[in-house]
């Protein structure tokens, strides 16, 4: 998910139809790919090499190969430090030092900064969803070269995505995470009808971000495809705001689960519509 909306956010981008001149186009949606798969890659690996008897607590992470003990720590942060390495100098490279900094600056907050958050407080989610919304930028300044309205729009976009994304995750596994002192829920009892609201509240503020990039210019809405594109956009917000409604009328498991996996299904959706309808 991290890179596809990267590389979203890079087809949305004004820049990138300048890489279809030279007909380059697809080796650098490869080369964004591979240079967003390794950092995340690398960001991953760190998380896991720190928190390997955190992992090796939690039933849904106890496979994990450092908690599992398939790996070594040594191994794991070999594998980190050479993933993490490659793939800034690719971004940085192939396209823009902005590019490879931003991707610096996310591995760094979400490896050493959210990450020993998680068992200090539940302000690890709002730190976390800076380096989980980065990708939207580091896709868009691999085309543009700069950050720009359109490239904030994407990110405020994610970054508001993240919070009823999460807090639904945080829901389903709540026991595996409060069982090991983590403190991912905005509410100290643990699943409340405060943590739904929260949802609910947040996928309202997806409205007018998800509608934002029909008036700044990316997305066009006065021909077929655009009102197709902002059709799609508005049925996918009810289709969330419906699920957050749903888990705090019930404020049960299996809403929490529909909701997290409704996540998965709107972000690709919207950023498909808007591609659908780029100007």
């Amino acid at each position: 998910m991290v890179v596809f909306s990267s590389i979203m956010s890079f087809a949305l981008s004004p820049g990138f139809k300048e890489y279809t001149s030279d007909g380059n186009r697809w080796i650098h949606v490869l080369l964004l790919f591979v240079g967003g798969m390794l950092v995340t890659g690398s960001a991953n690996s760190i998380n896991q090499t720190v928190e390997k008897d955190t992992d090796a607590g939690m039933k849904r992470t106890a496979k994990r190969p450092i908690a599992a003990g398939r790996m070594s720590v040594t191994e794991g942060w070999i594998f980190a430090i050479v993933t993490g390495t490659l793939g800034v100098f690719i971004l940085g490279y192939f396209f823009n030092l902005l590019t490879g900094g931003l991707a610096a600056f996310s591995l760094f907050l979400y490896a050493f900064i959210y990450t020993p958050l998680k068992k200090v407080s539940s302000i690890a989610v709002l730190v976390g969803a800076i380096p989980g919304a980065l990708p939207c930028l580091i896709g868009w300044t691999a085309g543009t070269g700069e950050l720009s309205m359109g490239g904030w729009v994407l990110f405020a976009f994610q970054f508001f995505w993240q919070f009823p994304h999460f807090w639904a995750i945080a829901w389903v596994a709540h026991n595996d995470y409060s069982a090991v002192g983590f403190k991912l829920l905005p509410a100290d009892q643990g699943p409340t009808k405060f943590t739904a609201l929260q949802t609910v509240l947040y996928s309202l503020a997806l409205v007018p971000v998800t509608l934002a990039p029909y008036y700044i210019d990316m997305c066009s809405y006065n021909d077929f495809k655009g009102i197709v594109s902002i059709t799609l956009v508005v049925l996918a917000n009810v289709f969330l705001l419906r699920l957050c409604l749903i888990l705090y009328k019930k404020l049960d498991l299996p809403s929490a689960r529909k909701l997290m996996f409704g996540c998965y299904l709107y972000l690709p959706i919207v950023m498909l519509a808007w591609l659908l309808a780029k100007n």
